[in-house]
This record gives C-alpha cells, sequence and structure tokens, in this order.
C-alpha cells in the first residue's frame, strides 16, 4: 500500500486534533495464524506542550490484569510527515498521512516471558465516519510476520 493513495479519501485525519483531549481504544493482538492472543482497553490524554509536540498518554489495561503504559512524543515535521518517540520505541517512529490514512513505521522493545524483542511495526490508521478511528499494525521480526494488533479508536467526551 502506497499512503498517497488515500489522498482523495476523507474524512482527512488530522492526528494533532484527532488525539487532543481523551480517547479510548479497544484492540486485540493476534498470532501469525490468526489466533486471539491478548485484549485491551487503551485510554489516551492528548496534549500539544510548549514545544509544539503531541504527547500522547496512552494507558492500557490487558484482559489478563496486565496494565502497561506508554507515553508518545510526536512532532509534525510539514503537512503529511510527523516523527515521534516513546520509552520503548528504537530511535524515531516515522509517520506518513494522506487522505484519511496515516502510516507509523517503528521497532519496539517489547518484552516476552521475561526477554526483550525488538519488533517492527507497520502501522496503518484510517479515520471512518461519526470519529472512529481503525488502526491495523503488522509486527515482524527479521521480515517475518508474527501477529496483527487491531484497535478501533473513539473520542471520549
Amino acid at each position: 500500500m502506497k499512503i498517497e493513495d488515500y489522498a482523495t479519501l476523507s474524512p482527512r485525519f488530522d492526528l494533532f486534533n484527532y488525539f487532543q483531549g481523551n480517547t479510548r481504544g479497544w484492540g486485540m493482538f493476534q498470532d501469525r495464524g490468526g489466533s486471539l492472543k491478548r485484549q485491551f482497553v487503551v485510554d489516551i490524554n492528548g496534549v500539544v506542550d510548549s514545544n509544539g509536540e503531541l504527547v500522547m498518554t496512552e494507558d492500557f489495561v490487558w484482559s489478563d490484569g496486565e496494565k502497561s503504559q506508554r507515553v508518545w512524543r510526536i512532532r509534525k515535521q510539514d503537512e503529511h510527515h510527523y516523527s515521534g518517540r516513546a520509552g520503548d520505541v528504537v530511535g524515531e517512529a516515522t509517520g506518513k498521512a494522506y487522505g484519511n490514512a496515516l502510516n507509523w513505521a517503528y521497532d519496539l522493545n517489547l518484552v516476552v516471558d521475561g526477554k526483550t524483542w525488538q519488533v517492527s511495526f507497520d502501522d496503518w490508521m484510517f479515520l471512518q465516519p461519526d470519529g472512529v478511528l481503525l488502526n491495523r499494525a503488522t509486527m515482524s521480526k527479521f521480515g517475518f510476520r508474527l501477529g496483527e494488533v487491531t484497535i478501533a479508536f473513539q473520542k471520549q467526551s
């Protein structure tokens, strides 16, 4: 898929506008065979700081009771390009947005059974009518697909 192919689609997705304030997401992780492995709810609070960065605090509650948090700091480079970082992101995430879509690419240090794996994410978001944001991310290591994360987001009042 090429992100530019979505340039004419609407509603137009504005990452900073969508994630300012409170947003909730409902998600799941499926392994490469499609088996459901984990589910979660994530509550996100986003604010634009004095440096012009979108700071997104993500609080996850997993179906097995685990709780975790990730704090993203996202900078808009120009009309279509973003960069982001978080504590478990290796280096910098890069994002491109056109029309109703955003594509993130990043490596993440993921702790599994006490070991840390560096995995790559190809993360796609598509804004739908009524403010629903669908997110599908493919996770891989050494080019081999490990699984997929699917999330539906909705703004909270």
